[in-house]
């Protein structure tokens, strides 16, 4: 019997080792399209990906895209041709960590960094100076939270804010329910090395359908897209380090949310009501009553946590209707 389970191990130490060392997926001819339409910048010394396209002749407005966890700036493709007929300028990043971006590790993520990359980009792009109506969703709210507390304290190199759309992010912390890997992963315990080292298609592709409706599930193609971005440069190496974004919303919510009451730009929430992760009524409840200025979208009943992959049109003619409003 010792020899057996000797024998066992013994097979199953090279068996690991190979699994450990799976190279990334090749992009797939759309993700391929979309990096190749796309540039780097370097922030300090990281080279960040974003893309920017130019859009409706006659508009002189700029919009910029903040994608959410654990995704990247492909997440906007399918309102992207909507916008561009739109704004002058359509631009959406991937993240330090996310997507096409580099993925260093070990690494302090933090939001003030990712805010700092999108004022990096800006700067970049010569855009300092003008106002940017910035769309944001899940992580990317956080992001977009710390950017206005910036643009409300005239803080120098701040992003001038033209408007600010928020979706299905956890922006108020006591309505916000990471799902359980989040919630292992998240403190960095001695578990999170071996459960990112083991993470792969299978087990990623049912936690993040559990976000979507049972009726706009990601077809197999975009579920491949989503894990092909996230394996780019080891990604799933460094989620747990991302993750702390949800104790650094904790820590700094009378920052972030106070941003949002007192600021005066024009703000409107996109919100598919069947968010596993923002709860229906609770987290909206909330939101009306912190912020009672802001305009409100809810979509179907159906939607979820990605409107904007889960009802595309239903989120464009939502945003474009904020923004024709001011």
């Amino acid at each position: 019997m010792k020899e057996w389970w000797i024998q066992v191990g013994l097979l199953s130490v090279p068996l690991l080792a190979v699994y450990l060392h799976i190279p990334p997926p090749k992009l797939s001819p759309a993700l391929h399209s979309w990096r190749a339409s796309g540039r780097f910048f370097t922030y300090k010394t990281q080279n960040i990906f974003y893309r920017d396209s130019s859009g409706a002749l006659g508009s002189s407005d700029i919009v910029v895209l903040l994608h959410g966890f654990p995704t990247s700036s492909y997440d906007w493709y399918k309102i992207w041709e909507g916008l561009t007929q739109r704004f002058q300028r359509v631009i959406a990043l991937d993240f330090v960590g996310f997507g096409f971006s580099d993925k260093p590790r070990p690494h302090r993520y933090s939001i003030f960094e990712q805010a700092n990359i999108v004022e990096g980009l800006l700067g970049h792009l010569g855009l300092r100076n003008q106002r940017i109506n910035l769309l944001s969703h899940d992580y990317g709210d956080t992001v977009a939270q710390e950017l206005l507390h910036r643009y409300e304290h005239n803080k120098t190199g701040c992003v001038l804010i033209n408007s600010l759309c928020l979706s299905n992010g956890g922006i108020f912390p006591e309505t916000h329910y990471p799902r359980f890997i989040q919630k292992i992963l998240k403190d960095g315990g001695p578990l999170s090395p071996i459960i990112t080292r083991l993470m792969n298609y299978y087990f990623f592709s049912r936690g993040l359908g559990a976000v979507f409706g049972p009726y706009t599930q990601p077809s197999a193609a975009e579920y491949w897209d989503m894990w092909t971005a996230i394996r780019t440069n080891d990604g799933n190496l460094v989620v747990d380090s991302i993750l702390q974004y949800i104790n650094q919303r904790k820590k700094h919510r009378d920052r972030w949310v106070g941003a949002l009451t007192s600021t005066s730009v024009p703000l409107h929430l996109i919100y598919g009501p069947l968010d596993p992760v923002n709860p229906y009524p609770e987290f909206l409840q909330l939101y009306r009553k912190l912020l009672p200025m802001s305009t409100v979208s809810v979509l179907d009943d159906h939607i979820s946590h990605y409107p904007q992959l889960e009802d595309p049109m239903g989120f464009l003619n939502a945003y474009l209707n904020f923004i024709n409003s001011f």
